[in-house]
């Protein structure tokens, strides 16, 4: 997959920009605060109708205008490229694709794959099982957009019981019948949810360990899936099995649940944890640890959209390079160097190694503008 052309209008600090991309390495480069990363988050929005730096659309759109739109041409294996685009205005959300209209965001999600990496990565490790829940959702998506629709049934179901057992405190009597309708769906939406997370972090296992070791030469890198039914391996038990301990998981915990009005059992209560052989790297890593922890497992993304979408995903690096040692840009360099796009961010060229820049289109940016384009000869 290429994204061979970008077009911003009214994005962040952009009044008007239009980018040909090169189809190996994209270098943003300049001072802080003009706009490197502003570009980056226009290709994500592009991606996930979304952005991963604002949960407000509308403070994505430039300071005294009323819209902004984002196009992308995209080439895949098939024949004709792809034609994106999305606009905003006044809180209303348009996505196209080759100028057909799409209404649902779950029919749209998997046309554009991209691997992020960026300097907040460092909370899903550090941060709140939140941040890591929608980490995974995120990475799902992409590559299954059925989870998406399962993932608003769970969420909708939810509402529902929580609703439920807030009227149950308020006025102590209930329908248990009606009760254990709501719960029997709030468990078989769950389990959905259950098995695709459970499904993601084993296929993120077959590759961080190796991943690890080429960048840093340390061995025992694994990731845990944590759970509120306390099961290590979904894939071990059938949906019956599942579903039983469920029931009793529901069953014991419903006192508790009546307290605070809130669903203790489900997804919702989901969490992973990043391991270097027995060292759980949120509590006992170091910094440096864990920035490499969350660029192995981006890393390993690129392998699992390429064998559920047969399409080689674009990779956005942003500032990546300050922050390795000269060992870990040259072992860096290993997957930058695959037949894999890249667009990168750097504050100095001085950051990236030089067998970078000669196979780079440079893009010098300044205040919201392209101020300089420049193409080196791959052959030099």
């Amino acid at each position: 997959m290429i994204l061979k052309q970008l077009s911003v209008i009214n994005f962040r600090n952009y009044e008007e920009a239009d980018l040909s991309l090169n189809s190996k390495i994209n270098i943003f480069y300049g001072q802080n605060a003009q706009g490197k990363t502003n570009l980056l988050e226009s290709i994500y929005f592009l991606s996930f109708t979304k952005s991963h730096r604002s949960f407000i659309d509308n403070n994505l759109i430039k300071n005294g205008e009323k819209f902004l739109k984002i196009k992308g041409i995209i080439k895949t294996e098939s024949l004709f490229d792809t034609k994106l685009e999305i606009s905003l205005e006044k809180d209303k959300k348009n996505i196209f694709v080759d100028g057909d209209i799409y209404k649902k965001v779950s029919d749209y999600i998997t046309k554009l794959n991209i691997i992020i990496f960026y300097p907040d990565d460092l909370d899903i490790i550090k941060g709140s099982p939140n941040i890591r829940r929608r980490y995974i959702n995120s990475e799902i998506s992409q590559y299954d957009n059925n989870y998406l629709l399962i993932l608003n049934k769970f969420r909708k179901i939810q509402h529902m019981r929580n609703d439920y057992l807030k009227k149950i405190i308020s006025y102590n009597n209930y329908d248990k019948q009606y009760f254990i309708i709501i719960n029997d769906y709030y468990i078989k939406s769950s389990i959905d949810i259950y098995f695709a997370r459970n499904n993601f972090i084993e296929e993120l296992n077959k590759y961080i360990d190796k991943i690890f070791y080429d960048l840093t030469g340390l061995r025992g890198f694994h990731i845990e899936y944590k759970n509120s039914l306390n099961i290590d391996n979904f894939n071990n038990m059938n949906f019956n099995e599942i579903e039983e301990l469920f029931k009793e998981k529901l069953n014991n915990s419903f006192d508790s649940e009546l307290r605070i009005g809130s669903s203790l059992i489900g997804p919702n209560k989901d969490d992973i944890e990043f391991f270097l052989n027995d060292l759980n790297l949120k509590n006992y890593g170091s910094q440096g640890q864990q920035r490499i922890a969350v660029l192995t497992t981006k890393l390993a993304e690129i392998e699992i959209l390429k064998n559920h979408s047969l399409e080689t995903p674009i990779l956005l690096l942003d500032d990546v390079f300050s922050e390795l040692d000269d060992e870990k840009k040259n072992r860096l360099l290993k997957y930058i160097n695959q037949d894999i796009q890249t667009i990168i961010t750097t504050t100095d060229l001085k950051n990236i190694d030089s067998k970078i820049i000669k196979k780079s289109k440079l893009f010098e940016i300044e205040n919201g503008n392209i101020k300089n384009v420049m193409e080196v000869d791959a052959n030099e």
